[in-house]
């Protein structure tokens, strides 16, 4: 069962077994899985030998990739432990030879097993970022880089995951001064919405999206990657049609900027979230793509409760998830 873990002791565990990892399989289901995408789009950016793929976990059982195998290793996520397919899918990496790290919240559970490597993290508003599966999975792609093959980013990544605690508390009380009554008011006004972002920060458009409006406030909206705004979607954009932008700070901004100087031009209804005014000016622009999300997720969370709290509509209430069978 679960132990108290540190990156470098798990990667240097895995490598002692395998010898080398050629793929990272990040496998989960909704908020879990955007959890894991910053570390997938950091593998592939700035790894010279490895990999990586980022699976829904029913997918990844259904279309199993054939290069999953002994040298390779799968971090698979349920915050509950016990999410089937991703369950399923855990034991499935390890038939095929893989390594696996599981990433839990709930000791005991079916993911806090001796059949994996398992991590237990703790949750909540006081919990280092370098605790929960965000801090975790980027900590453990910064070990595994430069013991496999040398990475010169490695020490202001480290730096960047004790930065962002300090980032995160002064943005969660910015937003809600500067952006919390008017989000709420954009929610009254408009039943239907559109959020943009790019790069590592789509997993928290996406986010945004499915879990903090969607699942958890019934609001319906839409997610659009910035760069494909243009290849489309931005036909529909006019007067009246609402656009929530969360700009990043690091090498995919200019993405987000193009979005937001056609709204300027062809909307009177958005919104700009900029992280560089958020604090993300402190993180080298080098790596911030790679924390931007752990930015936006405290930000969606405080104005995802700022529309809960408008509409008397609790985050935890739910009609189907939990409720019926499915």
């Amino acid at each position: 069962m679960s132990a108290k873990l540190n990156a470098k002791e798990v990667i240097g565990k895995v490598l002692e077994e395998k010898g080398k990892i050629n793929q990272v399989y990040w496998i989960a289901c909704g908020g879990s899985l955007i959890d894991l995408y910053p570390a997938h789009c950091m593998i592939n950016a700035e790894s010279e030998t490895i990999e990586s793929g980022w699976y829904n976990a029913k997918e990844f059982l259904l279309t199993t990739p054939k290069k999953l195998g002994k040298n390779s290793l799968a971090i698979v996520c349920s915050h509950s432990g016990n999410t089937p397919e991703t369950v399923e899918a855990a034991f499935a990496a390890k038939k095929a030879g893989a390594a696996v790290i599981t990433l839990t919240d709930r000791e005991g559970s079916k993911c806090d097993s001796d059949e994996f490597i398992s991590w237990v993290y703790p949750w909540g508003s006081d919990v280092p970022l370098s605790e929960v599966p965000s801090g975790i999975t980027t900590a453990l792609v910064a070990e595994l880089l430069l013991a496999q093959e040398g990475f010169g980013k490695y020490d202001v990544i480290m730096e960047s995951i004790d930065k962002m605690n300090g980032i995160v508390k002064a943005a969660i009380e910015k937003v809600n001064k500067e952006m919390g009554e008017a989000f709420a008011d954009v929610c009254e006004k408009h039943k239907f919405f559109y959020i943009l972002g790019s790069g590592s920060t789509f997993s928290q458009t996406y986010g945004f999206a499915i879990c903090s409006l969607m699942e958890m406030q019934w609001q319906h909206c839409s997610y659009i990657h910035s760069g494909e705004y243009f290849h489309g979607p931005f036909e529909v954009t006019e007067n009246g049609v609402f656009y929530f932008l969360q700009m990043g700070s690091g090498k995919c901004r200019p993405m987000d900027e193009r979005a937001l100087k056609f709204l300027e031009q062809y909307t009177d209804s958005y919104m700009v979230l900029d992280a560089r005014e958020y604090g993300m000016d402190a993180i080298d622009p080098e790596v911030s793509d790679y924390f931007d999300p752990m930015l936006f997720y405290a930000m969606n969370c405080e104005l995802r409760a700022a529309r809960g709290k408008r509409f008397d509509h609790d985050v935890d209430y739910r009609r189907y998830m939990g409720v019926v069978e499915y």
